[in-house]
């Protein structure tokens, strides 16, 4: 095995990974199922059977082993063609399973969003803040090629003797910039917002002539997510009930000296690459390469679940307006991305889509719930039984 993949499987072995178990259940045992729009979560589920079935039947899936291979997902994907009730369509061809982590069955659930940024393609007045395409000396590692127990674990890093090491961190890029090896794509007017960019994976950018382009997930520096707000709630900035986006922003702006190194406390740096805006209704294309459906993508755990299966979330959400009671989230949601922030089985991220509500609602979304995860029959009669 090459020095560069050991070296990137051992880094990958210092977490210890969750236990997922599945569960098997009946749709009537789902607290609001049959008050969702099934036509919306079947239009989602659509988009991600072109991909499902442009792979070879014997590919896997990803994920935990009950998801079985793409083969085995041919015949579901055939029967969303036909024309039929949608959620009969969905009770017909799945069985739901919970989910559960080290046999725990709420986890986290928090939301995500396409931001609206103000740049220039080139460096003049107030668009100072660059962001990076991704650099011609960044190597990125899917460890899953090489080990079928590390699927879904990707690592990045720069070659140096022949040994892959750790890349630049986010102060590092953002003091000495990446001249020499990545351009900037554009340049934007407000670091926080170029900062929360990078956390959501895509955003639009508009010019000050009104053409607008988005900017898309192409790569990362390798280096672990860490959440700011953990660090202004240890220093006594914010009160840990309180913090959200917009908590963060207005403590980050009231304190502008300081700013820089707290976001710098994040080592985690995202690259981009420019694409067309193209259905304006819907998201940047996630990890599966289908566009993001507001409200109905979801971006999980790629070591534990499947790109394209449909999940039932059972969790709570904001309310529209901050401090009121959280509101019921029971939603059919399909898998179509994943984030460095979402990890454990029973972790979600809810995509949202663009504009303010959006960014509202994702801003201060850290909601707990359940997940439940729809096999198709052929394969959920597979699943050894759980207590």
């Amino acid at each position: 095995m090459p020095p560069v993949v050991r070296d990137a499987i051992e880094k990958a072995r210092e977490e210890k990974p969750k236990v997922a178990t599945f569960h098997k259940l009946t749709f009537s045992e789902l607290p609001g199922w049959s008050d969702d729009n099934f036509a919306a979560a079947l239009a989602s589920f659509k988009a991600s059977c072109t991909t499902i079935v442009d792979r070879a039947p014997d590919k896997p899936m990803g994920g935990h082993e009950v998801y079985g291979t793409s083969g085995q997902w041919r015949g579901v994907c055939a029967a969303a063609k036909s024309k039929h009730d949608a959620k009969a369509f969905f009770e017909a061809n799945f069985t739901p399973f919970e989910v559960r982590s080290d046999g725990e069955s709420v986890g986290l659930f928090t939301g995500y969003y396409e931001p609206e940024l103000n740049g220039s393609r080139e460096r003049k007045g107030k668009f100072q803040t660059p962001l990076y395409a991704r650099p011609s000396d960044l190597v990125l590692v899917d460890l899953g090629e090489f080990r079928d127990n590390l699927k879904g674990e990707r690592i990045a890093g720069r070659i140096e003797n022949g040994r892959l090491k750790p890349y630049a961190t986010r102060a590092e890029i953002v003091g000495k910039g990446l001249s020499h090896v990545a351009k900037p794509v554009v340049y934007v007017d407000d670091a926080w917002e170029a900062f929360s960019l990078q956390i959501q994976g895509s955003g639009r950018v508009r010019f000050p002539d009104g053409k607008m382009i988005r900017v898309n997930y192409d790569g990362q520096n390798g280096h672990p997510y860490t959440a700011i707000g953990r660090n202004l709630v240890q220093r006594g900035a914010i009160r840990r009930e309180d913090v959200s986006m917009q908590a963060i922003r207005k403590w980050l702006e009231a304190n502008p000296k300081e700013a820089p190194g707290v976001m710098n406390l994040n080592a985690s740096y995202v690259f981009f690459k420019e694409e067309p805006v193209g259905d304006a209704a819907q998201g940047a294309p996630g990890a599966m390469k289908v566009p993001l459906h507001p409200e109905r993508s979801l971006a999980v755990d790629l070591r534990y679940h499947a790109l394209g299966a449909p999940l039932w979330v059972d969790a709570t959400r904001p309310a529209e307006k901050d401090g009121e009671t959280p509101e019921t989230f029971r939603h059919l949601l399909i898998a179509h991305d994943t984030g460095g922030a979402i990890r454990g089985p029973v972790r979600g991220d809810v995509y949202w889509g663009a504009g303010a509500r959006p960014e509202e609602l994702a801003g201060r979304m850290a909601n707990r719930g359940r997940l439940i995860a729809l096999l198709p029959k052929e394969l959920a009669a597979k699943v050894p039984p759980s207590n």
